[in-house]
């Protein structure tokens, strides 16, 4: 595959109206729905949802098990590790039509560990990380690592997500 030509596995399901940036590749089973927008070479791996009006910045990967709701924006380079949970709804109901997205924004170079879940309405800040398992309850500041549930800051970090200070 160039670096120009997107890659779509034949199990995947991307809707007609969803732009899908080059170099990209989406795996196995994974849906794209319509008006969702993938930058330049980003990486949709297996079982992956995203939904519609969803937009992903360049070289994002995404990897396996993930749903990335309506109202969840990623920047450049997030990575977001296998089973990270996205919520959009604050009060979520399987009934009533008051249903309101609250959106979420991943800044550019975050990293979201597995299985981590990411609470509406909150930013993840600019190289920040999120550890594995960790419940994101706050918004949380550029260059800093937390990790617990709920999750707190543990140390500032540079962005190779090396620590720099306790």
């Amino acid at each position: 595959m160039s670096s120009n030509q997107v890659f779509i596995h034949p199990s995947a399901h991307v809707d007609e109206s969803a732009v899908i940036g080059a170099g990209s590749q989406v795996w196995v089973n994974a849906q794209i729905r319509e008006g969702a927008r993938l930058g330049l070479s980003c990486v949709i791996s297996k079982d992956v949802y995203v939904d519609h009006d969803v937009t992903l910045g360049d070289r994002c990967k995404v990897q396996n098990g993930v749903s990335i709701y309506h109202g969840v924006t990623l920047d450049d380079d997030v990575f977001v590790g296998p089973g990270v949970v996205f919520t959009n709804d604050r009060v979520p109901r399987a009934f009533g039509k008051d249903w309101v997205v609250v959106p979420t924004d991943v800044r550019r170079g975050a990293s979201l560990g597995a299985n981590c879940t990411i609470l509406c309405g909150l930013t993840i800040g600019e190289y920040a990380m999120v550890a594995a398992g960790s419940v994101v309850t706050h918004d949380v500041p550029d260059h800093t690592l937390v990790i617990g549930s709920p999750a707190r800051p543990v140390a500032t970090i540079d962005r190779l997500g090396n620590r720099l200070a306790e």
